[in-house]
């Protein structure tokens, strides 16, 4: 039905309103306030029978076109219009289904407008009581390499073969789904494969009001770390594909995903002080989290992990043939590319008899050295490439601050040079003219391209890495994080409260990893499709379909490395994505009952 030509009289003014029969009151409200900026919560609209209020019901009122309503009710400042001008994306979304290829898109938006539109991540949509998986689903998510293990296809293909065990098939499934829309998922089917795998997550809350009546009762709230850890004992069968394997490794045998890319080793040695004749034992173990152990002491995550590494016990001696305290000194022989540190913040209260959540404020830190966890043998191995990439990152500020400085003075030079074309009558003299008359003139000391240092630092850390750990598909060369993912935790009940992802937005823009040749380099993706998919110069061009946008022909020049200047973050409320400015970050610490951080999840840095 065609929306009705109606008036509102107001102030002894007559104001010609559009009422749409098909929406509720509510939306004639709003209508009414930008024409004539009375609040909606101030205003009364006067109509058949009384005043129109939210729950009226048109066929009641039965208003005709050129009817006139009384609107009562004090103005305020009318609303103001948008300061960019409100664009569309035509077609884009109109089924709100299928995220279309950049290159089939026409909107009035510019190419980086459009890219932020469908880069944007979607939320998951509680269940009941699901914010555990919700969060653990999205920094999962953060892991460009396990998309590609799982075989996520660029949003415009078709599902490769299935993986056998039924977790990785659901989990898969789930992630296309996230990368074809930009509404909020129902995650359901996931969430039954999970309670499948894991009946835990099946179990209902005995104690609440629907049992008390007899009725279902409602599905309990569980714990994101044990939730993250089951997902990937899940995903132990994954492989990595060929796509991940270096030439140099692609000898070594089938490797899994988990055990190459998110699981350590570490080296146990327990021995006694009382009994020091006694040889001390050694034994290793894979490890898939790091533990940060928050005691009264305990300030920073660094102290918290390091204590949890060097503990003592008490243990039959068989030397001194009694009770006797041992020490036990661990260290990862092994670091992988995604390091995993739970916050150990619930603990059993024998006193209650129930798990408390440890409040106490813990920093963490956004960029993580982690040689000061490791052996003395691995740490040598490491060092030279990990002291370097600090080096190498310096540098890289500074060059990014001679280009600001440098880009600030072309654009005023070329204000300058338009003010003088203008004022010297030139009218033939366009503003692109200008523009690349100034981009023309030589900059004194200017910097080469980056990619052209990029790819100096790259050949100097292979020749700086360790050729043991270089040829360990999914390890870290480096042993420093930084941070890419978090789990929160709010409340002050370990069986209650809400959890939260967080999300670097740099990670959604960021170049996906470097794909070699192999059978899973045509069907696969990663969280950003509309980068280059792969480093290799010499491989098939054919070898990955990926949603790339057409070369742009405006003559604008992007960086292809702004996306490191992005340190905001993206909040992941089920259903609600937010930005979230990094400043906040340190609100994520804990001292109370607000969002703690649980789960974080490090990155291994690259050249």
């Amino acid at each position: 039905m065609a929306p009705l030509s109606v008036n509102v009289k107001h102030a002894g003014k007559t104001l010609p309103v559009q009422l749409d029969l098909e929406l509720p009151p509510g939306a004639f409200k709003e209508s009414i306030y930008q024409v004539t900026g009375i609040p909606v919560d101030r205003m009364k609209v006067m109509v058949k029978g009384g005043v129109l209020k939210d729950d009226s019901n048109w066929t009641k009122i039965a208003p005709k076109a050129g009817q006139t309503f009384m609107v009562v009710g004090t103005a305020g400042e009318l609303p103001k219009p948008p300061e960019q001008p409100v664009v569309f994306l035509e077609g884009v979304f109109a089924t709100g289904v299928t995220r279309p290829s950049p290159n089939t898109v026409h909107s009035d938006m510019d190419d980086e407008e459009l890219a932020g539109a469908l880069e944007r991540p979607v939320g998951l949509v509680n269940l009941g009581n699901t914010c555990y998986m919700n969060a653990t689903v999205q920094t999962l998510r953060s892991i460009p390499e396990l998309q590609i293990s799982l075989g996520v296809p660029p949003s415009n293909a078709s599902l490769p073969t299935s993986p056998s065990s039924p977790l990785p098939l659901a989990l898969r499934n789930l992630y296309t789904n996230m990368t074809r829309t930009t509404d909020a998922i129902n995650p359901s089917a996931f969430l039954n494969v999970l309670r499948q795998v894991n009946p835990q997550f099946a179990e209902r809350d005995r104690s609440g009001k629907m049992a008390a009546m007899g009725m279902m009762a409602a599905f309990s709230q569980q714990d994101a770390e044990e939730c993250y850890s089951t997902i990937l004992n899940g995903l132990r069968e994954v492989d990595v594909p060929d796509a991940l394997v270096p030439p140099s490794a692609a000898s070594a045998g089938r490797k899994r995903f988990i055990d190459q890319y998110l699981m350590g080793e570490i080296r146990r040695e327990l021995s006694s002080p009382e009994a020091p004749e006694e040889a001390p034992s050694v034994s290793t173990e894979r490890i898939m989290k790091i533990e940060c152990n928050i005691s009264s002491t305990t300030n920073y995550m660094h102290s918290g992990i390091t204590g949890a590494l060097n503990s003592t016990l008490e243990k039959m001696s068989p030397t001194l043939g009694r009770t006797a305290t041992y020490t036990q000194t661990s260290r990862l022989t092994r670091l992988p590319a995604y390091l995993t540190v739970h916050m150990v913040r619930f603990a059993w209260k024998a006193d209650v008899q129930k798990k408390a959540k440890i409040m106490r404020k813990v920093k963490f830190p956004n960029t993580y050295d982690a040689l000061d966890l490791v052996t003395p043998e691995l740490k040598a191995k490491l060092l030279p490439a990990s002291r370097r990439l600090l080096e190498f990152e310096k540098e890289r500020a500074e060059r990014r601050k001679v280009r600001k400085r440098t880009k600030n003075v072309a654009s005023s030079s070329g204000s300058s040079a338009a003010a003088a074309a203008i004022a010297s009558g030139d009218s033939t003299t366009t503003p692109a003219e200008v523009e690349g008359a100034v981009r023309s003139e030589p900059v004194a000391g200017e910097l080469e391209e980056e990619s052209v240092y990029r790819e100096k630092e790259r050949v100097e850390l292979e020749a700086l890495a360790d050729p043991e750990v270089k040829a360990d598909v999914g390890a870290s060369w480096s042993g420093l994080y930084e941070l890419v993912a978090i789990i929160t935790h709010k409340g002050a009940a370990a069986d209650a409260g809400h959890y939260m992802g967080f999300v670097k937005k740099n990670v959604f823009s960021s170049p996906p990893p470097t794909l070699y040749t192999g059978p899973t380099a045509s069907s696969s993706s990663t969280s950003n499709p509309s980068s280059a998919p792969t480093n290799n110069a010499n491989s098939d061009s054919d070898a990955m379909d990926t949603d790339q946008p057409a070369p742009s022909t405006s003559g604008k020049q992007t960086d292809p490395y702004a996306y490191e200047d992005d340190e905001d973050w993206y909040k992941f409320d089920d259903e609600k994505v937010s930005i979230f400015p990094k400043e906040k970050l340190s609100t994520l610490d804990g001292g109370g009952e607000d969002s703690s951080a649980y789960v974080l999840l490090y990155k291994s840095k690259l050249a």
